[in-house]
């Protein structure tokens, strides 16, 4: 059974992962206006991996006997000025969403929830990978410059990412 604090923290988190997931859809409607369709793509698969990530947390908010309780989302941004403007509110946010991953951790180890702090290490090493993803775009996109066939290589390379769903939170 968790506990009342633990729950509380769980329910906002999955507040803050179903927000990712329309942030970068938002991020992929920009992509789509200015016919950068590699970026958009990335993008998407962005938003199905929040989304699955809301769901990891709904699932294991359900199995520890916990209520789910949902609550609005906030609108995103929708306008950006640049594509590399893009990909730093990727990595501002993805920094955002370790800090939260962090605190959910501090949290489960101060309450002594083993279980909940054993679910959330994998979220400890996606935001590792996240992170380490957006920053690479980041730099990249920086040498860039104002380079067009450059930016259209770098559209055509995002393009090919796919989403892989991983395995099945241990239990």
């Amino acid at each position: 059974m968790l506990k009342k604090k633990i729950l509380k923290a769980l329910n906002d988190h999955i507040n803050a992962e179903m927000y990712s997931s329309y942030f970068y859809l938002a991020m992929e409607a920009y992509f789509q206006s200015i016919s950068l369709k590699g970026c958009a793509a990335w993008m998407r698969v962005q938003v199905q991996e929040e989304l699955m990530h809301a769901m990891r947390f709904y699932d294991f908010v359900n199995e520890r006997g916990g209520k789910v309780t949902l609550d609005a989302i906030a609108k995103p941004e929708t306008a950006w000025t640049s594509p590399l403007a893009v990909f730093e509110a990727v990595l501002k946010h993805e920094g955002h969403v370790t800090g939260l991953i962090n605190d959910l951790v501090d949290l489960a180890i101060n309450e002594k929830d083993h279980a909940t702090n054993n679910f959330l290490q994998w979220f400890v090493s996606e935001q590792v990978e996240e992170e380490a993803s957006a920053a690479e775009i980041v730099e990249k996109l920086k040498l860039i410059k104002n380079d067009t066939s450059g930016l259209f290589m770098m559209d055509a390379e995002l393009g090919k990412r796919v989403f892989t769903m991983p395995p099945p939170a241990a239990k």
